[in-house]
């Protein structure tokens, strides 16, 4: 803006003395930051100073803007089931609603039976002992604090024996190592990228460098073509031989054996990997489990109790929600077909192509009533992901509803999608707007035709 016209704009005071202004309501102090914001926003710009009164309905805007809810529902028609960026797992009904019923006064660390104080996350302990075969369990807020817990209360101090294929970095640029280092135990790297032997092992156990053997699960890459790595059994084994404890960072923690979701063989769950001999086992409670976002460990007592006691166990602990929707999410784990169509996570992995297929017509058919000679609609096939660092180069069959619009560019229609009133997150695809069914949830249908229909 030329010097001519920032002296047109007047001055803050003027500004929030407009009625629009002070007889809206608001706060004093959001008025005037708001006002700063837009008087700055002006200040950068090029083009002519608006009149006053477009002035105060802007600046009115903005603070109407500043009042709405820090998050916003969303639809997810991406098909990637655990988008990092949309909040990852969807929680179950049960869930949510256990999420709520703790907002008030509950017995979170209150023992109704005696009256005194109880022990807090004891029933989640319960919970995943009985599904697992766990010795014992414990949670806190998420898997990167339950591996730093893990380290720093089993290996502060010692030397920690890792795979350098499993040198993981996780979003974020967080990585394995640095956890490590803040943990105060030593890497001790072993094997190469590629290819890692028992001997490599052997190597650091008997040159007196590592005290603990640690597992990394590859989540969320693959190395693929000449490799070589050890297995959990196999890595047990030598922990035994040299009276050394196996810790095993899972990642995902899949509850359920992989073929009932549809999975490849060969994912490993919680359970396999606890009786494959690990004495602690560390793993999400979203993710695969499709729970709320959480850190769980799990294994054998003397391992969990010593997590448990270590000072950094309170600092990392969950809230009461958390461990209300964990625990929601567990019980419905001890049926697993209910599990399977309860929890969000498991009934999207686990759908039908035929299912997706047809759910993709009837969406097509209502989009193409809502957008007539607008947008042409069409049903083609796709792939979906489980996303979340969980399930690398898997991809699962799907069904894409496809939009094309006759007036503006498939970006200007995705663009006007995340700007809806509730935004949608969707896919551009071959020179259109696509939308995956598969992460579409009850009640999407309707926000998303509604989206698209204004958005033309």
């Amino acid at each position: 803006m030329d010097p001519a016209q920032l002296r047109k704009l007047p001055k803050m005071d003027l500004l929030l003395a407009l009625p629009v202004l002070e007889d809206s309501g608001l706060p004093r102090g959001l008025l005037r930051r708001a006002a700063s914001e837009e008087l700055d926003a002006l200040r950068k710009g090029e083009g002519s100073a608006p009149g006053m009164d477009a002035l105060a309905q802007a600046v009115l805007r903005r603070a109407l803007r500043a009042m709405e809810p820090g998050l916003t529902r969303m639809v997810n028609a991406t098909g990637v089931v655990l988008h990092t960026n949309l909040g990852r797992a969807p929680l179950a009904e049960a869930a949510r609603a256990a999420w709520g019923g703790a907002a008030g006064y509950c017995d979170l660390e209150y023992d109704l039976d005696t009256g005194c104080r109880g022990i807090r996350g004891g029933g989640v302990s319960a919970l995943l002992r009985d599904l697992t075969g766990a010795e014992d369990a414990a949670v806190v807020n998420n898997n990167a604090a339950a591996v730093l817990l893990a380290l720093t209360a089993l290996a502060a101090g010692k030397g920690v024996a890792l795979s350098r294929g499993e040198l993981v970095e996780i979003g974020g640029s967080f990585r394995l190592p640095d956890i490590m280092a803040r943990s105060g135990a030593e890497l001790v790297e072993v094997g190469t990228t590629n290819r890692t032997r028992p001997a490599d092992y052997r190597a650091a156990a008997e040159g007196g460098k590592a005290q603990l053997l640690l597992k990394v699960h590859t989540s969320n890459y693959r190395v693929v073509g000449y490799t070589q790595e050890v297995s959990l059994s196999e890595l047990v084994g030598l922990g035994r031989a040299y009276g050394m404890p196996v810790l095993y960072d899972l990642g995902a923690g899949l509850l359920l054996p992989p073929r009932l979701l549809g999975l490849p063989e060969g994912t490993p769950s919680v359970a396999e990997s606890l009786r494959a001999g690990a004495d602690l086992v560390c793993f999400s409670g979203d993710k695969l489990l499709g729970g709320p976002q959480a850190g769980i460990l799990a294994g054998r007592t003397w391992a969990v109790e010593a997590v448990r006691k270590h000072p950094l166990f309170r600092a990392l602990r969950p809230d009461k929600g958390t461990l209300a929707a964990l625990d929601a999410t567990l019980r419905l784990y001890q049926d697993p077909a209910a599990a399977r169509r309860a929890i969000p996570v498991l009934s999207m992995l686990s759908a039908e192509p035929k299912e997706l297929s047809a759910r993709a017509e009837a969406l097509a058919q209502t989009l193409r009533a809502a957008c007539g000679p607008r947008c042409a609609v069409a049903v083609e096939s796709g792939e979906s992901e489980a996303g979340g660092g969980a399930l690398p180069g898997v991809a699962f069959p799907t069904s894409l509803v496809t939009l094309a619009p006759r007036d503006r560019t498939p970006e200007a229609l995705e663009a006007a999608l995340r700007a809806a009133p509730v935004p949608v997150a969707a896919l551009l695809r071959h020179g259109k707007v696509a939308v995956d069914v598969r992460t579409l949830r009850p009640g999407d249908d309707e926000a998303l035709c509604r989206a698209v229909s204004e958005g033309l």
